[in-house]
This record gives structure tokens, C-alpha cells and sequence, in this order.
């Protein structure tokens, strides 16, 4: 999971998830208003930082997600939860449209050049 840090004033770090559907990564998290998304819309520029595996910082920028890309993402994301070890952390399983209406979702668009071209290569 990467911590991101829009609110670099502070150097605020917040746990997020994250994924990758069709070779892009996404930010996203559960249907409910949350202050990292409103920060990335005021101001898109973030930093990723790994922690898990491998560690980096990776700057990048939060970049909005239409339809029907939203749609793919999202039931990409909640298809995980029929995987033992997400629903166990879950819970229960996401109600699709709760989440296509009300969670925060944003593209990760990644500085370097080479992470963003071997991030759209890589299969997910």
C-alpha cells in the first residue's frame, strides 16, 4: 500500500489503496468523503511512497477517471473481494453501485517516464 502525501505543507502521509487494472494504476478506497481525494482535486500533485517490497518515493499526479473507465476499475476492484485474503480484511462484499457513486478514484500518472511506460506493459 502506498502512502500519499498531497498535503505536502505538513508532509502528511496517509495509507491508500491502490491497483492496477489494464496496465494503469488507480487510486480508490471505500464510498465515503475523503480528505485525501478532495486534497488531490485541489491539488493534484502527490507523492507515492512504497513501503512494502520495495521502497521509493515516486512522484506523480492525480489524474480524473470518466466513464466507462470508472465502471472497469471499480468492478475490477470490488472483483477482488472474492479472493480469501481481501475478504477477510473486507468483511463483507461492496454493494458496485454505492462505490461507482460515491468513491474517490483517481488515475496515478507517474513522473518518470520509464514507470509509466513499463506500468502500462506489465500485466496486472
Amino acid at each position: 500500500m502506498p502512502h500519499a502525501g498531497p498535503d505536502r505543507s505538513r508532509g502528511r502521509r496517509i495509507e491508500v489503496w491502490f491497483h492496477r487494472v489494464d496496465g494503469r494504476w488507480y487510486l480508490t478506497g471505500m464510498p465515503v468523503p475523503r480528505s485525501w481525494y478532495a486534497n488531490l482535486r485541489a491539488n493534484p500533485r502527490f507523492v507515492v511512497h512504497l513501503k512494502h517490497g520495495v521502497t521509493a518515493d515516486l512522484p506523480a499526479t492525480a489524474a480524473p477517471v470518466e466513464e466507462p473507465t470508472r465502471r472497469r476499475v471499480i468492478t475490477a476492484v470490488l472483483d477482488l473481494q472474492t479472493r480469501p485474503d481481501v475478504a477477510a480484511r473486507v468483511g463483507r462484499r461492496q454493494d458496485l453501485d454505492d462505490w461507482l457513486a460515491r468513491s474517490p478514484l483517481v488515475e496515478i500518472v507517474f513522473d518518470d517516464e520509464q514507470l509509466r511506460t513499463a506500468s502500462s506493459t506489465r500485466s496486472g
